[in-house]
């Protein structure tokens, strides 16, 4: 038998993952660690297994009968385990009620949770986020029926009575714009709200509630004539018969993930509020899923470096292992500053969200959270793609096959830059949050991550890059294009800037502490320059485009 290289093993994600543990014994209280380091404990043992399991295993896809063997219409959707296993998971180590708890914390430990069980899961999480938004929604519209219905199944820590909710936006004519929805909204003979329609992208088919957006009977056209409705999907164990799945998507990536494109035909529907401006009643969904889309894209990132580490220290050329080869070395560092420097602002965004949310926050942090949330999911989304290719590439042809499973993370990433709003519309979102104080909101806040910390190299390229950010922001105010179009070159700069300062505030608390890797973090994630600020020139856009 000739030379068999060992495969890369995975580290336990949660004993293994200095970033993580050093940000909980940063910013948690030590009283709230007990219970809490139990869930994450268990969520990496979790993630070693489905790790081993998918490596010794064919690999499963779900699959539509849409009828019985005597013609009823089913619509049985057969899950892969790790889907089978999601309720009793999320109840028994509350991955989602964790984060409504009555504790500025909240978020910040619901999100350590979900960072560890992502992957895990087999993007049973993208449900998850669907129903921790329809939870903060009902919460909001103050819809005390509604809330007393579906909030105890939503946030359930029973897996017998726990539900997942989908949200039914997207439909054939586009994706962010909704403003030309369909599905129409009629009430029947006793006053009952009904939907009908088709709704081209439905992430929790398999879910047993939905908020969905649809054109109430004879109101106007336009985004602001939407209303959003409430709608239950199961009728005892049988889905109602008047939701009818048509297809599962054929997806790039997330395949273990059963997103369906369904017809409505009369199913019936409960106003959140008034019967308009649903696009508006949807916005505090947003926040939560976003940074849902950041923190997994971040679970992503670690997952790959890891396996790549690991890998390194295995496999053997020109006479030593990978780890010790220069220019490899080199790659694997710049790729974990990068990761460093996301995984600091995605859960800054996580832990800012669950302090506002409990109204701990200072006056300004509101300002900041709109900011900082879409910043940081298209910056991690974008980021997840890259480091995801570079690490699979540290494989060599390995990386290229597809029983290794590595070819999936890359696959899988791609969905974070489109999921929740894609690069281009959240950073015309960014661009619209900056119209306020924003900005000053961010500076403010880079000071005060930057105070104490001894880099004043760091410290002078995240200022002179955020008073750039400033004069490009004054110099184009009057010119609408020019700034969207640069907008995306605008949002990457602020949110370098943000991942520097909080990068720098982690440094710090860490070199008091005796741990040195922090700052040489910071030192190569400035490194690599902050400003990504672009000025287009209208002109060769048009000829480039010609």
């Amino acid at each position: 038998m000739g030379f068999l290289q060992d495969p890369p093993q995975l580290p336990h994600p949660y004993r293994s993952d200095r970033t993580l543990l050093a940000l909980l014994d940063r910013a948690l209280p030590a009283e709230r660690r007990a219970a809490l380091d139990a869930d994450l404990d268990a969520l990496g043992d979790y993630a070693q297994m489905a790790w081993q399991r998918a490596g010794t295993t064919t690999r499963r896809k779900p699959v539509l009968t849409p009828w019985d063997a005597w013609g009823q219409r089913v619509d049985r959707i057969e899950l892969t385990p790790a889907w089978q296993e999601g309720g009793a998971l999320t109840t028994r180590h509350a991955v989602l009620a964790a984060g409504h708890a009555d504790s500025e914390h909240a978020r910040l430990e619901e999100f350590a949770r979900v960072y560890l069980y992502h992957l895990a899961s087999e993007f049973y999480t993208c449900p998850l986020a669907m129903t921790d938004g329809a939870a903060t929604a009902l919460k909001a519209s103050g819809n005390r029926a509604l809330i007393e219905r579906a909030l105890p199944h939503f946030l359930s820590r029973e897996a017998a009575t726990f539900w997942l909710s989908g949200q039914w936006m997207t439909e054939n004519v586009g994706g962010s714009d909704v403003g030309d929805t369909e599905t129409q909204a009629r009430q029947d003979a006793d006053g009952q709200w009904r939907l009908y329609g088709r709704k081209w992208f439905s992430s929790a088919v398999v879910g047993e509630a939905a908020l969905a957006l649809a054109r109430p009977e004879g109101a106007g056209h336009g985004g602001a004539a939407l209303a959003l409705f409430y709608v239950e999907t199961m009728d005892g164990a049988r889905r109602r018969p008047e939701l009818v799945i048509d297809r599962l998507k054929d997806k790039l990536g997330t395949q273990e993930l059963p997103t369906a494109e369904i017809h409505l035909d009369g199913l019936p529907a409960w106003p959140l509020g008034e019967l308009a401006h649903g696009v508006r009643q949807v916005a505090p969904m947003l926040n939560i899923t976003r940074t849902w889309n950041a923190v997994c894209a971040v679970a992503s990132m670690a997952r790959a470096i890891a396996l790549a580490r690991d890998f390194a220290e295995r496999r053997r050329a020109f006479g030593r292992p990978l780890i010790e080869q220069p220019l490899h070395a080199q790659t694997l560092a710049d790729l974990q500053a990068q990761f460093e420097g996301a995984f600091a602002l995605a859960f800054e965004v996580a832990h800012l969200l669950g302090r506002v949310e409990q109204g701990a926050a200072a006056s300004h942090e509101a300002a900041l959270l709109r900011l900082l949330t879409p910043l940081a999911k298209l910056w991690t989304g974008k980021l997840a793609v890259r480091i995801c290719s570079e690490a699979i590439e540290c494989f060599g042809g390995a990386g290229y096959i597809e029983d290794t499973g590595l070819p999936q993370l890359l696959r899988d990433a791609q969905v974070y830059p489109i999921w929740e709003g894609t690069t281009n519309v959240l950073s015309l979102d960014s661009l619209r949050a900056l119209a306020g104080d924003g900005l000053g909101a961010l500076r403010t806040v880079c000071a005060g991550w930057l105070d104490g910390n001894d880099d004043l190299h760091a410290a002078s390229a995240v200022r002179q890059t955020l008073d750039a950010a400033a004069r490009w922001l004054d110099q184009h105010a009057a010119a609408r294009d020019t700034l969207e179009a640069g907008a995306r070159g605008l949002a990457f700069t602020l949110a370098r800037c943000a991942a520097a300062a909080l990068l720098a505030r982690q440094a710090t608390w860490s070199g008091r502490h005796g741990d040195r890797r922090p700052a040489a973090a910071l030192r190569r994630f400035v490194g690599h320059g902050l400003d990504r600020l672009v000025t287009p020139d209208a002109d060769d856009t048009a000829l480039l485009l010609g």
